[in-house]
């Protein structure tokens, strides 16, 4: 993630702070007044007490949350880096910078050419704002999210995404694991790595209607994504993707 251009800040409040999957936190933030965002856009947050630590006080974030929602919600896996530490002692009202939004990864507009979100991890967090926001406003797009991770326990909003299923007849989800037999939970789901006949089975005669493919998650992820997906005759003017570094 790298920010376009400079934008004003805002102070905002911590809400609330909820584990989403082992180990991954997701962090509730009050939305400035008037500020707007598109649905995949993300976002620079600044920690105050971060300012004299070397790995610097600035964090990118996907916005997790729909922009019809309350709130801004950002969500990251808890590793042992002294922003997230901070983040996650972060007492429920204390305030960060906000800067943005920023970014292009979003829902194109042509309805008639589907979408196709390939999401490794936590790169699911510009997709789940993107699928609900298609709930919401009843888009007549195909929207077809893939997620892959390693066990159940893994999956940041495994549930949630599953359930949208239910309001959205356009909306698909198919999570698949990659190491589904360290799970405590009971996996009846797809498994490995999202290949192209995986996504090819799923989509159907979908595929004849030029969707547009949408990569994010750990840059080797989405160069081995975009890799298959080049593999399979799909050119880069139809491949947009988004790196989550260090996460």
């Amino acid at each position: 993630m790298s920010t376009a251009a400079a934008s004003p800040g805002f102070l905002v409040r911590l809400k609330e702070r909820q584990d989403v999957a082992e180990h991954t936190t997701a962090f509730r933030f009050e939305k400035p007044p008037g500020w707007t965002f598109k649905a995949g856009q993300f976002v620079e947050i600044t920690v105050p007490h971060l300012v004299d630590n070397p790995e610097g006080s600035d964090r990118a974030f996907s916005i997790a949350s729909a922009p019809h929602e309350e709130t801004v919600m950002l969500a990251t896996r808890m590793r042992d880096t002294s922003p997230k530490r901070t983040l996650s002692h972060l007492p429920l009202g204390a305030t960060v910078k906000l800067d943005g939004p920023f970014g292009t990864l979003t829902l194109h507009n042509n309805a008639s050419r589907p979408a196709v979100l390939l999401a490794g991890g936590i790169g699911v967090t510009p997709f789940r704002s993107i699928a609900f926001r298609a709930a919401r406003e009843k888009l007549p797009h195909r929207i077809y999210l893939f997620h892959a991770n390693r066990r159940p326990e893994d999956a940041p909003f495994l549930d949630e995404l599953q359930a949208l299923e239910r309001n959205n007849p356009n909306y698909r989800y198919i999570a698949t694991m990659t190491q589904p037999e360290k799970s405590r939970r009971r996996w009846e789901g797809k498994t490995g790595y999202v290949t192209w006949a995986m996504v090819s089975e799923a989509l159907k005669d979908a595929v004849s209607r030029s969707p547009i493919y949408y990569v994010a998650g750990p840059p080797g992820m989405v160069r081995a994504v975009q890799a298959t997906l080049n593999g399979a005759g799909v050119d880069d003017d139809d491949i947009r993707t988004e790196e989550f570094s260090g996460y």
